[in-house]
């Protein structure tokens, strides 16, 4: 195992049908910090489009698996077999229909809590020591949301405009979390994620 290799995951569906979706704000994230870091996500290896560099004394990966959500293990599992990457050292990026949009929250472990992408990903493993940070983005019949919106529609549905400047606006918090993840370790990590609320 390497200890300064990190991977972060972007979880999401690919093609411009999902590309504006609830459920593909990992996807948006990471593109995001792959473009604040003179990056993009286009090369293509292991069922993802992934992207390689160095930051923080480190070297960092980004993928976003191309399997569909159900399947998100399949690559992950590849890129973490191949440069060997200790599962202390993964952050699973993905939505939450639990929490309010825009609510950011760093956890390690636990269960899947009916996300099929990190149900793939503890499979794939075998271990679920991952750690996943965890996106906001409401669920129906609560903050808002009309209750007559069926979850699955609610999840593969376009974000509002206000929606999408939200999670713009998380990216710099998330870009610090990873930075002391990286450099600090996960506890100083989420003292700053968690805080945003």
């Amino acid at each position: 195992m390497t200890d300064n290799e990190f991977l972060f995951i972007g979880l999401g569906n690919p093609g411009p049908k999902y590309s504006d979706t609830r459920h593909n704000v990992g996807f948006l994230v990471v593109d995001e910090l792959a473009r604040l870091w003179g990056e993009t996500i286009t090369s293509q290896k292991w069922e993802a489009q992934f992207c390689r560099l160095s930051r923080w004394s480190s070297r960092l990966t980004l993928i976003k698996p191309m399997t569909y959500m159900n399947l998100s293990g399949r690559a992950v599992a590849q890129f973490v077999n191949f440069y060997r990457i200790p599962v202390e050292n993964i952050v699973v990026i993905h939505d939450d229909l639990d929490m309010h949009p825009g609510r950011l929250k760093l956890v390690t472990g636990g269960g899947a809590g009916g996300h099929n992408g990190i149900r793939s990903i503890t499979q794939h493993l075998g271990d679920n020591g991952f750690h996943r940070l965890k996106i906001g983005i409401g669920r129906p019949g609560k903050n808002g949301v009309h209750p007559d919106f069926p979850v699955d529609q609610y999840v593969l549905s376009a974000m509002s405009r206000d929606e999408v400047e939200l999670m713009n606006e998380r990216i710099s918090s998330i870009e610090d979390g990873l930075k002391y993840f990286v450099s600090d370790g996960p506890a100083r990590a989420m003292s700053l994620i968690n805080s945003i609320k």
